[in-house]
């Protein structure tokens, strides 16, 4: 039976999976603390629990040298799952793996979801529900600084809004479109918003994933 795990766990498990496979190896303590926004003492003590649990296994207390084993998010068939972190407010100028501001852990199919530092956002409102995501669901995305015309986006807004929408960009501005006949396109000067991730998928209760 595998381990069991809190929310805060798990969200630790996989950034260090992110980690091991961005780095070829775990980070350090500091390297830890300062992305993830914990005291050393925090991000040991994550160490020393998840060891005991049998999650992973350090070669020696302090050894940057980790295993991870026994994954508590394997499903029964051997596909492999991943807990992807659900951002409960964007700060700007952090990297989104970095946010402080978990709101627990999504659990996803890694081999749909294969991107690195994948996050999750809860949608609100209805402004999107002509491509069928509704106020509630939580928006799967990759990071990035970047979109192309038509793709659909988190941005956030002036440094403090965040939104989902469809993005466009006109001469010397951006379009942010809703995908609902009660809502108005915005615009805004390019400096003005900043692209934090693209929507991948939308997730709606336990048995529901779409992948886009």
């Amino acid at each position: 039976m595998p381990p069991e795990l809190s929310e805060k766990q798990r969200g630790f498990l996989a950034y260090l999976e992110q980690e091991i496979d961005r780095r070829g190896g775990a980070p350090s303590l500091r390297q830890a603390a300062a992305a993830l926004g914990l005291s050393h003492a925090a991000v040991a003590q994550y160490f020393q629990v998840l060891e005991e649990k049998g999650c992973l296994k350090r070669e020696g207390r302090y050894s940057r040298k980790v295993h991870l084993l026994n994954r508590p998010d394997r499903a029964e068939a051997g596909r492999r799952s991943r807990a992807v972190p659900i951002i409960g407010r964007i700060a700007a100028g952090l990297p989104m793996y970095a946010q402080q501001e978990w709101e627990g852990t999504l659990v996803v199919d890694a081999s749909i979801y294969r991107g690195p530092n994948l996050f999750a956002l809860r949608v609100r409102g209805d402004s999107m529900s002509g491509v069928g995501v509704l106020d509630g669901d939580l928006a799967v995305c990759e990071p990035r600084q970047y979109a192309r015309d038509g793709e659909i986006v988190v941005a956030l807004i002036g440094g403090e809004e965040a939104t989902v929408k469809r993005f466009f960009i006109r001469e010397d501005r951006i379009e942010l479109r809703p995908e609902n006949p009660g809502y108005e396109a915005k615009f805004y000067g390019l400096g003005e918003v900043l692209v934090q991730g693209k929507v991948i998928g939308i997730h709606r209760g336990p048995d529901q994933m779409d992948r886009w």
